[in-house]
């Protein structure tokens, strides 16, 4: 009798596990096809998502799994990848329901600081996911691959996050933005380096690395002097759309 409880108890909580796992790779994989449909190194282009209603309801569906995942058992990388993928999946969701517009920036950025989106059971706001839980994960580099439907934030990756490539995924988005203009424009005549905002208002999550420079010339296929003199670009606030 003891050995049947056992194989019982396995059995269900094996069926548990399948059960939360389909549910997150149906997600995961309807949100790869939209990602692949509507993204563009140049954009995300909204009009045509929006005018689908199939994708529109594909997206809501997306979103909808996110609230409901369980992200109790998840080790960190798993956590990352998760975090990266709902924040940028809500960008969208959130985006496409205010299109057409030439900005999701508001006034007073309510649009990143109201609780308006439902994360793995808690409601919360774009700024409290990405301060309080994104970046106290202690991965600077989470800084390229997160995108806030704004011209000058590093592109939207095309595909999804996942533990298992979440390494490469990240590496290859920071070397791609720090040797973009979009990250850093380096007029070599005058020594002066202009960076992307994002290394003034997330300076400190850099320390780890060396700091801001030191996190740049380690990417960077030429690396900055180091008697460069710093200044730092306007944010483009403009909906990243695919023109």
């Amino acid at each position: 009798m003891k050995t049947m409880r056992l194989l019982f108890c396995f059995t269900l909580s094996m069926a548990a596990a399948a059960t939360t796992f389909g549910q997150k790779s149906d997600w995961v994989a309807s949100y790869n096809t939209l990602l692949g449909k509507y993204v563009t190194s140049g954009g995300v282009k909204y009009a045509e998502w929006k005018a689908n209603a199939a994708d529109m309801q594909a997206i809501q569906g997306v979103v909808d799994g996110i609230a409901k995942e369980n992200v109790s058992a998840l080790g960190k990388q798993q956590q990352i990848a998760f975090y990266l993928n709902s924040y940028n999946a809500w960008i969208l969701h959130e985006a496409l329901g205010k299109y057409p517009t030439s900005s999701v920036k508001d006034t007073f950025f309510s649009f990143f600081t109201s609780k308006r989106i439902t994360v793995a059971g808690q409601q919360t706001s774009f700024k409290a996911l990405e301060d309080n839980v994104i970046r106290k994960l202690g991965e600077p580099r989470v800084h390229f691959a997160l995108n806030c439907a704004s011209r000058s934030c590093p592109p939207l990756n095309r595909t999804a996050f996942s533990a298992d490539k979440l390494d490469g995924q990240l590496e290859t988005l920071a070397k791609g933005y720090v040797n973009s203009e979009r990250g850093v424009k380096f007029n070599a005549a005058a020594k002066a380096a202009e960076l992307s905002k994002i290394f003034d208002w997330y300076k400190d999550d850099f320390k780890g690395e060396g700091g801001t420079i030191a996190f740049i010339n380690k990417r960077r296929s030429t690396p900055l002097p180091a008697d460069a003199k710093i200044s730092y670009q306007d944010y483009d606030w403009g909906l990243n759309e695919a023109k």
